[in-house]
């Protein structure tokens, strides 16, 4: 079982930063792939980073250069680095965590997630 816990949320204007962080705590019998989805305010929830089975990074094509996805192994820590931040970026956003590396239909472990408000 995995737990998650996001933080570093809050509002900010256009054009400024934020980072998030989700500590992931707990025991897995197997490697398990993670990433950063997020839902804006009457959409559904959709992948905004993600680490690849074989390690590589993969990115909405909204977020490309202005975030980054980034983890600190030793601490089971991630990141999103979020730059440039724009009003459609607001929303709820979520760590989640999978040992199938998204190859499954549902996602195995996910965290409350972190409101990001962004105003223009």
């Amino acid at each position: 079982q995995i737990h998650l816990e996001e933080s570093g949320g809050g509002s900010v204007q256009a054009g400024g930063s934020l980072r998030l962080a989700c500590a992931a705590s707990g025991a897995s019998d197997s490697p398990y792939c993670m990433a950063w989805f997020r839902q804006a305010p009457g959409q559904e929830r959709k992948g905004v980073a993600s680490f690849t089975h074989d390690g590589k990074v993969a990115y909405a094509d909204v977020v490309k250069g202005r975030f980054t996805i980034s983890k600190d192994n030793a601490k089971n820590v991630l990141y999103l680095q979020m730059n440039n931040l724009k009003s459609e970026d607001t929303g709820m956003y979520s760590c989640a965590a999978d040992p199938r590396c998204w190859a499954g239909a549902t996602v195995a472990y996910w965290g409350q997630g972190t409101q990001v408000n962004v105003s223009s």
